[in-house]
């Protein structure tokens, strides 16, 4: 199959639409503290050989960081996360990315600011899980 212009995006962002695509834009340029640290470590291959992206669209949601060779969401997780209605709105986000065999696992801010390298060690964990599985 051969690719041409940008057909291979909406493979890569699952058919991400113009609005969500503008708002991960916007969101790679406003990232938050912990973003950014956890960005310093994945960025460049540096975990693992694997490329990340920050703020990457997939389908109707901006995934924080996503690895597409191994269909991995890295969601950083601040205050709101932990109401009830942001909880809810967390799973349902969960439960529709796995539809596509997507992976996602989550961190506060705080455990990316405070033990950035076990933060480092859950994912390598989860990594070599789905190269098991793939």
């Amino acid at each position: 199959m051969a690719y041409f212009g940008k057909t291979i995006t909406n493979h890569l962002h699952i058919a991400a639409d113009d609005k969500t695509m503008r708002n991960a834009r916007r969101l790679r340029k406003n990232l938050t503290e912990a973003e950014i640290v956890l960005w310093d470590q994945l960025k460049n291959r540096k975990l693992s050989g694997l490329k990340f992206r920050r703020q990457h669209p997939l389908h109707f949601y901006v995934a924080d960081f996503y690895c597409h060779e191994q269909k991995l969401v890295i969601e950083v997780d601040g205050g709101i996360h932990s109401t009830k209605d942001q909880v809810e709105h967390d799973e349902n986000r969960t439960a529709e990315l796995e539809r596509f065999d997507i992976r996602v696992i989550r961190f506060t801010n705080k455990q990316i600011i405070d033990s950035i390298d076990d933060v480092l060690k859950a994912i390598s964990i989860v990594l070599k899980q789905l190269r098991k599985t793939h």
